[in-house]
Protein backbone atom coordinates (compact mmCIF):
# COMPACT_ATOMS: atom_id res chain seq x y z
CA UNK A 1 0.00 0.00 0.00
CA UNK A 2 1.49 3.34 -1.05
CA UNK A 3 1.96 6.18 1.44
CA UNK A 4 1.99 8.71 -1.37
CA UNK A 5 -0.59 11.42 -0.84
CA UNK A 6 -2.70 12.39 -3.86
CA UNK A 7 -1.90 15.75 -5.35
CA UNK A 8 -4.43 18.44 -4.44
CA UNK A 9 -6.83 19.51 -7.17
CA UNK A 10 -6.96 23.10 -5.87
CA UNK A 11 -4.62 25.38 -3.97
CA UNK A 12 -5.33 28.46 -1.88
CA UNK A 13 -5.28 31.91 -3.43
CA UNK A 14 -3.83 34.46 -2.61
CA UNK A 15 -0.50 32.69 -2.89
CA UNK A 16 1.15 35.46 -0.80
CA UNK A 17 -1.56 36.67 1.59
CA UNK A 18 -1.58 39.95 3.45
CA UNK A 19 -0.17 43.34 2.49
CA UNK A 20 1.97 42.25 -0.50
CA UNK A 21 0.90 44.44 -3.44
CA UNK A 22 2.28 45.16 -6.91
CA UNK A 23 3.95 41.76 -7.48
CA UNK A 24 6.73 41.43 -10.05
CA UNK A 25 8.07 38.00 -10.97
CA UNK A 26 10.88 36.34 -12.89
CA UNK A 27 12.05 32.76 -13.36
CA UNK A 28 15.61 31.43 -13.42
CA UNK A 29 15.71 27.74 -14.32
CA UNK A 30 13.18 26.06 -12.04
CA UNK A 31 13.21 28.83 -9.46
CA UNK A 32 10.77 31.72 -9.29
CA UNK A 33 11.47 35.03 -7.56
CA UNK A 34 8.96 37.74 -6.71
CA UNK A 35 9.14 41.26 -5.22
CA UNK A 36 6.43 43.55 -3.82
CA UNK A 37 5.89 47.17 -2.79
CA UNK A 38 6.61 48.14 0.83
CA UNK A 39 5.64 51.87 1.11
CA UNK A 40 6.67 53.50 4.43
CA UNK A 41 8.11 50.33 5.96
CA UNK A 42 11.76 49.42 6.47
CA UNK A 43 13.38 47.23 5.23
CA UNK A 44 11.88 47.69 1.79
CA UNK A 45 10.83 45.45 -1.12
CA UNK A 46 10.31 41.94 0.27
CA UNK A 47 11.78 39.25 -2.00
CA UNK A 48 10.25 35.75 -2.21
CA UNK A 49 11.30 32.40 -3.69
CA UNK A 50 9.21 29.49 -4.97
CA UNK A 51 9.71 26.26 -6.88
CA UNK A 52 6.06 25.78 -7.82
CA UNK A 53 4.40 29.26 -8.04
CA UNK A 54 2.15 28.30 -5.11
CA UNK A 55 4.37 28.08 -2.04
CA UNK A 56 6.44 31.20 -1.43
CA UNK A 57 9.13 31.86 1.19
CA UNK A 58 10.48 35.30 1.94
CA UNK A 59 14.26 35.16 1.51
CA UNK A 60 15.12 38.78 2.16
CA UNK A 61 14.45 42.42 1.41
CA UNK A 62 16.11 44.20 -1.51
CA UNK A 63 16.44 47.52 0.36
CA UNK A 64 17.68 46.59 3.82
CA UNK A 65 20.31 49.25 4.51
CA UNK A 66 19.83 52.95 5.25
CA UNK A 67 22.02 53.92 2.29
CA UNK A 68 19.64 52.03 -0.01
CA UNK A 69 16.38 53.26 1.44
CA UNK A 70 15.90 56.83 2.60
CA UNK A 71 12.51 57.44 4.22
CA UNK A 72 12.58 60.84 5.94
CA UNK A 73 10.77 61.10 9.28
CA UNK A 74 8.02 63.19 7.67
CA UNK A 75 7.36 60.62 4.91
CA UNK A 76 3.62 60.06 4.90
CA UNK A 77 2.07 56.65 5.33
CA UNK A 78 1.49 55.11 1.90
CA UNK A 79 4.52 57.09 0.68
CA UNK A 80 7.94 55.51 0.27
CA UNK A 81 8.49 52.53 -2.02
CA UNK A 82 6.15 51.96 -4.96
CA UNK A 83 5.90 49.07 -7.43
CA UNK A 84 9.20 47.31 -8.15
CA UNK A 85 10.03 45.39 -11.31
CA UNK A 86 12.26 42.33 -10.81
CA UNK A 87 14.13 40.86 -13.76
CA UNK A 88 17.03 38.48 -14.44
CA UNK A 89 19.37 39.42 -17.28
CA UNK A 90 22.98 38.69 -18.16
CA UNK A 91 23.56 36.63 -15.03
CA UNK A 92 22.26 39.24 -12.57
CA UNK A 93 19.02 40.18 -10.88
CA UNK A 94 17.87 43.74 -11.56
CA UNK A 95 15.30 45.54 -9.45
CA UNK A 96 14.01 48.98 -10.40
CA UNK A 97 11.65 50.84 -8.10
CA UNK A 98 10.36 54.30 -7.11
CA UNK A 99 10.93 55.97 -3.76
CA UNK A 100 8.28 58.70 -3.87
CA UNK A 101 9.45 60.15 -0.52
CA UNK A 102 13.08 60.68 -1.61
CA UNK A 103 15.47 59.86 -4.47
CA UNK A 104 12.82 59.05 -7.10
CA UNK A 105 13.56 56.06 -9.30
CA UNK A 106 16.49 53.84 -8.40
CA UNK A 107 17.96 50.51 -9.43
CA UNK A 108 19.76 47.81 -7.44
CA UNK A 109 21.32 44.53 -8.56
CA UNK A 110 22.37 41.22 -7.01
CA UNK A 111 23.79 37.87 -8.04
CA UNK A 112 21.80 36.23 -5.23
CA UNK A 113 18.22 37.49 -4.82
CA UNK A 114 18.46 36.79 -1.08
CA UNK A 115 21.06 39.57 -0.99
CA UNK A 116 23.12 41.47 -0.52
CA UNK A 117 21.79 43.91 -3.10
CA UNK A 118 23.95 46.73 -4.39
CA UNK A 119 23.89 50.35 -3.37
CA UNK A 120 21.31 52.09 -5.54
CA UNK A 121 21.96 53.66 -8.91
CA UNK A 122 19.80 56.78 -9.02
CA UNK A 123 17.81 57.45 -12.19
CA UNK A 124 17.08 61.19 -12.42
CA UNK A 125 16.31 60.87 -16.13
CA UNK A 126 13.50 58.37 -15.49
CA UNK A 127 10.37 60.31 -14.56
CA UNK A 128 7.24 58.49 -13.46
CA UNK A 129 6.30 55.70 -11.08
CA UNK A 130 6.09 51.94 -11.67
CA UNK A 131 9.29 51.63 -13.75
CA UNK A 132 9.87 48.50 -15.84
CA UNK A 133 12.99 47.05 -17.47
CA UNK A 134 13.20 45.10 -20.74
CA UNK A 135 16.16 44.26 -22.99
CA UNK A 136 15.96 43.73 -26.74
CA UNK A 137 18.11 41.34 -28.79
CA UNK A 138 21.00 43.80 -29.22
CA UNK A 139 21.17 44.50 -25.47
CA UNK A 140 19.37 47.83 -25.48
CA UNK A 141 17.56 48.38 -22.20
CA UNK A 142 14.15 50.03 -22.29
CA UNK A 143 12.57 51.59 -19.21
CA UNK A 144 8.80 52.08 -19.32
CA UNK A 145 6.87 54.01 -16.67
CA UNK A 146 3.26 54.77 -15.76
CA UNK A 147 1.61 57.09 -18.15
CA UNK A 148 2.72 55.19 -20.33
CA UNK A 149 6.09 56.43 -21.65
CA UNK A 150 9.44 54.86 -22.44
CA UNK A 151 13.09 55.88 -22.43
CA UNK A 152 16.33 54.10 -23.31
CA UNK A 153 18.47 53.46 -20.24
CA UNK A 154 21.95 52.27 -19.30
CA UNK A 155 21.02 50.34 -16.14
CA UNK A 156 24.63 50.13 -14.94
CA UNK A 157 25.17 53.89 -14.82
CA UNK A 158 21.64 55.30 -14.74
CA UNK A 159 22.24 57.36 -17.89
CA UNK A 160 19.24 57.89 -20.16
CA UNK A 161 19.29 58.60 -23.89
CA UNK A 162 16.92 60.93 -25.69
CA UNK A 163 13.55 62.18 -24.52
CA UNK A 164 10.89 59.89 -23.12
CA UNK A 165 8.30 58.95 -25.73
CA UNK A 166 4.64 58.11 -25.24
CA UNK A 167 3.68 54.53 -26.11
CA UNK A 168 0.09 53.58 -25.34
CA UNK A 169 -2.21 54.57 -22.50
CA UNK A 170 -4.79 51.83 -22.45
CA UNK A 171 -8.54 51.92 -22.97
CA UNK A 172 -10.02 55.28 -23.98
CA UNK A 173 -11.23 57.14 -20.93
CA UNK A 174 -9.73 54.71 -18.41
CA UNK A 175 -7.89 56.50 -15.63
CA UNK A 176 -4.44 55.78 -14.18
CA UNK A 177 -2.63 53.80 -16.89
CA UNK A 178 0.21 52.36 -14.82
CA UNK A 179 2.23 49.25 -13.89
CA UNK A 180 3.64 48.76 -17.42
CA UNK A 181 5.56 45.57 -18.18
CA UNK A 182 7.14 44.99 -21.60
CA UNK A 183 7.92 41.47 -22.91
CA UNK A 184 9.22 39.81 -26.05
CA UNK A 185 7.05 36.71 -26.57
CA UNK A 186 7.38 34.94 -29.89
CA UNK A 187 7.28 37.44 -32.76
CA UNK A 188 5.60 40.17 -30.72
CA UNK A 189 6.43 42.69 -28.05
CA UNK A 190 3.62 42.88 -25.50
CA UNK A 191 2.87 45.87 -23.26
CA UNK A 192 0.84 44.87 -20.22
CA UNK A 193 -0.61 47.69 -18.08
CA UNK A 194 -3.01 48.28 -15.21
CA UNK A 195 -5.74 50.88 -15.52
CA UNK A 196 -8.89 52.13 -13.86
CA UNK A 197 -7.19 52.93 -10.53
CA UNK A 198 -6.24 50.39 -7.89
CA UNK A 199 -9.74 50.35 -6.38
CA UNK A 200 -12.82 48.42 -7.53
CA UNK A 201 -12.42 49.47 -11.18
CA UNK A 202 -8.91 48.09 -11.45
CA UNK A 203 -8.13 46.01 -14.53
CA UNK A 204 -5.42 44.74 -16.86
CA UNK A 205 -5.12 45.59 -20.54
CA UNK A 206 -2.54 44.63 -23.15
CA UNK A 207 -1.25 45.84 -26.50
CA UNK A 208 1.34 44.44 -28.92
CA UNK A 209 3.84 45.65 -31.48
CA UNK A 210 6.60 44.28 -33.68
CA UNK A 211 9.26 46.37 -31.91
CA UNK A 212 9.66 47.55 -28.31
CA UNK A 213 9.14 51.12 -29.53
CA UNK A 214 5.75 50.37 -31.07
CA UNK A 215 3.38 51.33 -32.55
CA UNK A 216 1.20 49.26 -30.23
CA UNK A 217 -2.19 47.86 -31.18
CA UNK A 218 -4.61 47.14 -28.32
CA UNK A 219 -6.12 43.72 -27.72
CA UNK A 220 -9.74 43.62 -28.99
CA UNK A 221 -10.76 41.89 -25.74
CA UNK A 222 -9.38 44.58 -23.39
CA UNK A 223 -9.50 44.64 -20.45
CA UNK A 224 -8.16 41.10 -20.41
CA UNK A 225 -8.80 40.97 -16.66
CA UNK A 226 -11.14 42.91 -14.38
CA UNK A 227 -13.62 42.03 -11.63
CA UNK A 228 -15.35 45.40 -11.59
CA UNK A 229 -19.12 45.21 -11.40
CA UNK A 230 -19.07 41.60 -10.14
CA UNK A 231 -19.78 39.92 -6.81
CA UNK A 232 -16.65 37.78 -6.92
CA UNK A 233 -14.84 37.42 -3.60
CA UNK A 234 -11.62 38.82 -5.10
CA UNK A 235 -11.82 42.47 -6.16
CA UNK A 236 -9.48 45.29 -7.33
CA UNK A 237 -7.68 42.85 -9.64
CA UNK A 238 -4.77 44.42 -11.51
CA UNK A 239 -1.09 45.39 -11.49
CA UNK A 240 -0.06 42.12 -13.12
CA UNK A 241 3.13 40.47 -14.33
CA UNK A 242 3.60 37.42 -16.57
CA UNK A 243 5.91 34.42 -16.23
CA UNK A 244 6.42 31.23 -18.25
CA UNK A 245 6.86 27.93 -16.43
CA UNK A 246 9.44 25.32 -17.53
CA UNK A 247 6.64 23.24 -19.11
CA UNK A 248 5.79 26.13 -21.43
CA UNK A 249 2.60 27.20 -19.65
CA UNK A 250 2.02 30.86 -18.79
CA UNK A 251 0.92 32.38 -15.51
CA UNK A 252 0.03 35.77 -14.15
CA UNK A 253 0.66 37.20 -10.70
CA UNK A 254 -1.44 40.20 -9.75
CA UNK A 255 -2.80 42.12 -6.81
CA UNK A 256 -6.31 41.78 -5.49
CA UNK A 257 -8.25 42.29 -2.28
CA UNK A 258 -10.73 40.27 -0.24
CA UNK A 259 -13.40 42.72 0.94
CA UNK A 260 -15.70 41.66 3.75
CA UNK A 261 -18.74 42.83 5.64
CA UNK A 262 -21.63 44.79 4.17
CA UNK A 263 -21.63 47.84 1.91
CA UNK A 264 -19.26 49.04 0.52
CA UNK A 265 -17.09 46.08 1.63
CA UNK A 266 -13.92 46.68 3.60
CA UNK A 267 -10.55 45.09 2.92
CA UNK A 268 -8.25 45.06 5.91
CA UNK A 269 -5.30 42.88 4.86
CA UNK A 270 -4.22 45.22 2.10
CA UNK A 271 -3.70 44.28 -1.53
CA UNK A 272 -2.48 40.69 -1.79
CA UNK A 273 -0.64 38.61 -4.40
CA UNK A 274 -2.82 36.24 -6.42
CA UNK A 275 -1.99 33.72 -9.16
CA UNK A 276 -3.97 32.73 -12.25
CA UNK A 277 -3.25 30.78 -15.46
CA UNK A 278 -2.90 32.38 -18.88
CA UNK A 279 -3.49 30.83 -22.29
CA UNK A 280 -2.87 32.29 -25.75
CA UNK A 281 -5.43 32.67 -28.52
CA UNK A 282 -4.50 34.36 -31.81
CA UNK A 283 -1.31 35.64 -30.13
CA UNK A 284 -3.27 37.38 -27.37
CA UNK A 285 -3.22 36.42 -23.67
CA UNK A 286 -6.45 35.02 -22.22
CA UNK A 287 -6.46 35.31 -18.45
CA UNK A 288 -8.09 32.68 -16.25
CA UNK A 289 -10.53 33.57 -13.50
CA UNK A 290 -8.96 34.77 -10.25
CA UNK A 291 -10.46 32.56 -7.56
CA UNK A 292 -9.81 31.77 -3.91
CA UNK A 293 -9.51 28.08 -4.81
CA UNK A 294 -7.10 27.96 -7.73
CA UNK A 295 -6.88 24.80 -9.87
CA UNK A 296 -3.54 23.26 -8.92
CA UNK A 297 -0.73 23.65 -11.46
CA UNK A 298 0.05 20.48 -13.43
CA UNK A 299 3.34 19.72 -11.67
CA UNK A 300 4.37 18.46 -8.23
CA UNK A 301 3.99 21.07 -5.52
CA UNK A 302 7.16 21.91 -3.59
CA UNK A 303 6.43 23.52 -0.22
CA UNK A 304 9.31 25.63 1.02
CA UNK A 305 10.34 26.40 4.59
CA UNK A 306 7.44 27.72 6.63
CA UNK A 307 7.63 30.88 8.66
CA UNK A 308 7.74 29.95 12.36
CA UNK A 309 4.58 30.62 14.35
CA UNK A 310 6.72 31.85 17.25
CA UNK A 311 9.81 34.05 17.26
CA UNK A 312 11.97 33.85 20.40
CA UNK A 313 14.37 36.57 19.16
CA UNK A 314 17.34 34.27 19.60
CA UNK A 315 19.00 34.61 16.18
CA UNK A 316 21.08 37.70 16.88
CA UNK A 317 18.99 39.66 14.37
CA UNK A 318 15.47 39.91 13.04
CA UNK A 319 13.97 37.63 10.41
CA UNK A 320 13.17 39.31 7.06
CA UNK A 321 9.41 39.31 7.75
CA UNK A 322 9.78 41.97 10.48
CA UNK A 323 9.20 45.55 9.36
CA UNK A 324 9.53 48.93 11.06
CA UNK A 325 8.41 52.47 10.32
CA UNK A 326 10.75 54.41 8.03
CA UNK A 327 13.98 53.20 9.64
CA UNK A 328 15.34 50.80 12.23
CA UNK A 329 18.39 52.25 14.00
CA UNK A 330 20.33 49.72 16.06
CA UNK A 331 20.28 52.06 19.03
CA UNK A 332 16.47 51.79 19.12
CA UNK A 333 15.99 48.13 18.20
CA UNK A 334 18.23 45.21 19.17
CA UNK A 335 18.10 41.49 19.97
CA UNK A 336 21.53 41.47 21.63
CA UNK A 337 21.15 43.90 24.54
CA UNK A 338 19.16 41.34 26.53
CA UNK A 339 19.85 37.86 25.22
CA UNK A 340 16.76 36.16 23.79
CA UNK A 341 14.67 39.32 23.97
CA UNK A 342 13.78 42.07 21.52
CA UNK A 343 14.64 45.39 23.16
CA UNK A 344 13.05 48.62 21.94
CA UNK A 345 14.18 52.08 23.08
CA UNK A 346 11.40 54.63 22.61
CA UNK A 347 11.58 57.66 20.33
CA UNK A 348 8.08 58.88 19.37
CA UNK A 349 5.70 58.74 22.34
CA UNK A 350 2.78 56.94 20.67
CA UNK A 351 1.70 55.24 17.46
CA UNK A 352 0.30 58.62 16.42
CA UNK A 353 3.90 59.69 15.76
CA UNK A 354 5.69 58.82 12.52
CA UNK A 355 8.95 58.04 14.33
CA UNK A 356 7.53 55.63 16.92
CA UNK A 357 9.76 52.59 17.46
CA UNK A 358 7.73 49.70 16.04
CA UNK A 359 8.51 46.16 14.87
CA UNK A 360 5.66 44.29 13.23
CA UNK A 361 4.58 41.70 10.71
CA UNK A 362 1.79 41.79 8.18
CA UNK A 363 -1.60 40.37 9.16
CA UNK A 364 -2.08 37.61 6.60
CA UNK A 365 -5.28 35.86 7.66
CA UNK A 366 -8.84 37.17 8.10
CA UNK A 367 -8.97 35.54 11.54
CA UNK A 368 -5.84 35.28 13.65
CA UNK A 369 -4.26 35.69 17.06
CA UNK A 370 -1.01 37.42 18.03
CA UNK A 371 0.61 37.36 21.48
CA UNK A 372 3.77 38.68 23.07
CA UNK A 373 5.41 38.56 26.50
CA UNK A 374 6.37 42.14 27.42
CA UNK A 375 8.51 43.54 30.22
CA UNK A 376 7.60 47.23 30.55
CA UNK A 377 9.08 47.82 34.00
CA UNK A 378 11.40 50.50 32.55
CA UNK A 379 9.06 52.03 30.03
CA UNK A 380 5.75 51.95 28.22
CA UNK A 381 4.83 49.95 25.14
CA UNK A 382 2.70 47.17 23.86
CA UNK A 383 1.08 45.24 21.05
CA UNK A 384 -0.66 47.09 18.22
CA UNK A 385 -2.74 46.56 15.10
CA UNK A 386 -1.69 49.37 12.77
CA UNK A 387 -2.88 50.75 9.45
CA UNK A 388 -1.36 54.24 9.71
CA UNK A 389 -0.74 57.01 12.26
CA UNK A 390 -4.44 57.86 12.42
CA UNK A 391 -5.86 54.34 12.43
CA UNK A 392 -4.59 51.82 15.00
CA UNK A 393 -5.62 49.84 18.07
CA UNK A 394 -3.20 48.81 20.82
CA UNK A 395 -2.97 47.13 24.20
CA UNK A 396 -0.29 49.00 26.15
CA UNK A 397 1.59 48.08 29.34
CA UNK A 398 3.41 50.32 31.81
CA UNK A 399 4.44 49.08 35.23
CA UNK A 400 1.41 47.33 36.73
CA UNK A 401 -1.22 48.79 34.41
CA UNK A 402 -2.42 47.93 30.92
CA UNK A 403 -4.63 50.15 28.74
CA UNK A 404 -6.64 49.54 25.61
CA UNK A 405 -6.20 52.48 23.20
CA UNK A 406 -8.01 53.36 19.99
CA UNK A 407 -7.09 55.96 17.36
CA UNK A 408 -9.65 56.53 14.61
CA UNK A 409 -9.07 59.65 12.53
CA UNK A 410 -8.88 62.66 14.89
CA UNK A 411 -10.20 60.70 17.90
CA UNK A 412 -7.81 59.06 20.37
CA UNK A 413 -9.54 57.15 23.16
CA UNK A 414 -8.54 55.17 26.23
CA UNK A 415 -11.15 52.44 25.90
CA UNK A 416 -10.35 50.50 29.08
CA UNK A 417 -7.63 49.87 31.64
CA UNK A 418 -6.84 47.40 34.40
CA UNK A 419 -4.15 46.53 36.90
CA UNK A 420 -1.84 43.54 36.38
CA UNK A 421 0.68 41.91 38.71
CA UNK A 422 4.21 43.29 38.66
CA UNK A 423 6.51 41.64 36.15
CA UNK A 424 6.21 40.58 32.50
CA UNK A 425 2.71 40.16 31.09
CA UNK A 426 1.34 38.46 28.00
CA UNK A 427 -0.57 40.84 25.71
CA UNK A 428 -2.81 39.43 23.01
CA UNK A 429 -4.85 40.46 19.96
CA UNK A 430 -7.58 38.33 18.42
CA UNK A 431 -9.16 39.15 15.07
CA UNK A 432 -12.49 37.44 14.44
CA UNK A 433 -14.95 37.52 11.58
CA UNK A 434 -18.46 38.85 12.08
CA UNK A 435 -21.71 37.40 10.71
CA UNK A 436 -23.28 39.61 8.08
CA UNK A 437 -26.33 41.13 9.75
CA UNK A 438 -27.08 44.10 7.51
CA UNK A 439 -25.42 46.39 4.97
CA UNK A 440 -23.54 48.23 7.72
CA UNK A 441 -21.86 45.17 9.24
CA UNK A 442 -18.10 45.50 9.38
CA UNK A 443 -15.70 42.82 8.13
CA UNK A 444 -14.33 41.74 11.52
CA UNK A 445 -13.76 42.69 15.14
CA UNK A 446 -10.48 43.14 16.99
CA UNK A 447 -10.32 42.06 20.64
CA UNK A 448 -7.31 43.15 22.69
CA UNK A 449 -6.45 42.00 26.18
CA UNK A 450 -4.12 40.08 28.47
CA UNK A 451 -3.39 36.44 29.12
CA UNK A 452 -3.87 35.44 32.73
CA UNK A 453 -1.31 33.29 34.61
CA UNK A 454 -3.53 30.22 34.04
CA UNK A 455 -3.44 30.81 30.25
CA UNK A 456 -6.96 32.16 29.84
CA UNK A 457 -7.50 35.27 27.76
CA UNK A 458 -9.22 38.33 29.22
CA UNK A 459 -10.28 40.91 26.66
CA UNK A 460 -10.34 44.56 27.68
CA UNK A 461 -12.51 45.46 24.73
CA UNK A 462 -13.69 44.48 21.26
CA UNK A 463 -13.43 47.10 18.51
CA UNK A 464 -14.94 47.33 15.03
CA UNK A 465 -12.40 46.27 12.43
CA UNK A 466 -13.75 48.40 9.60
CA UNK A 467 -11.95 51.46 10.99
CA UNK A 468 -8.62 49.75 10.28
CA UNK A 469 -9.45 49.27 6.60
CA UNK A 470 -8.35 50.99 3.42
CA UNK A 471 -11.94 52.00 2.66
CA UNK A 472 -11.92 54.09 5.87
CA UNK A 473 -8.30 55.18 6.18
CA UNK A 474 -7.37 55.50 2.51
CA UNK A 475 -3.90 54.73 1.20
CA UNK A 476 -2.28 51.63 -0.24
CA UNK A 477 -1.23 49.47 2.70
CA UNK A 478 -2.77 46.82 4.97
CA UNK A 479 -2.75 45.89 8.62
CA UNK A 480 0.50 45.23 10.42
CA UNK A 481 0.53 43.65 13.89
CA UNK A 482 3.53 44.31 16.08
CA UNK A 483 5.34 45.56 19.15
CA UNK A 484 6.24 49.13 20.02
CA UNK A 485 7.90 51.30 22.66
CA UNK A 486 6.39 54.68 23.54
CA UNK A 487 8.53 55.59 26.56
CA UNK A 488 11.77 54.36 28.08
CA UNK A 489 12.96 50.83 27.37
CA UNK A 490 10.65 47.91 26.67
CA UNK A 491 11.65 44.24 26.29
CA UNK A 492 9.76 41.46 24.46
CA UNK A 493 10.66 37.83 25.17
CA UNK A 494 8.72 36.27 22.31
CA UNK A 495 5.99 36.93 19.75
CA UNK A 496 3.68 34.41 18.15
CA UNK A 497 1.12 34.71 15.38
CA UNK A 498 -1.20 32.06 14.04
CA UNK A 499 -4.37 31.90 11.97
CA UNK A 500 -7.61 30.90 13.67
CA UNK A 501 -10.41 28.85 12.19
CA UNK A 502 -13.12 31.19 10.87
Amino acid sequence: MSDTQPSPTTVSNPVIPGFHPDPSICRVGEDYYLACSSFEYFPGVPVFHSRDLVHWTQIGNALDRPEQLRLPPDSPSSGGIYAPTLRHHDGRFWLIVTNVSADGNLLVTATDPAGPWSDPVLLPGVRGIDPDLAWDADGTCWCTVAGVSQIRLDPRTGETFGPARRLWSGMPGAKAPEAPHLYRIGDWWYLLIAEGGTERCHGVSVARARTPEGPFEPCPANPVLTHRGTDRPVQNTGHADLVQAPDGSWWMVLLGVRPGGGTPGWHVLGRETFLTPVTWVDDWPVVGEVTLDLPAPPWPLVPGPTEPVRDDFDLGGLRPQWISLRDRPAEHCTTTERSGWLTLHARGDSLDEPDVVFVGRRQQHPTCEARTLIDAAQGRGGLAVRLDEEHHYEIEASGTQVRLLSRIGPLRTVVASRAVPAGPVVLAVRVSGTPLRDARTGPDVVTLGVEEPDGTFTGLGTLDGRYLSTEVAGGFTGRVIGMYAAAGTVHFDWFDYEPLNP
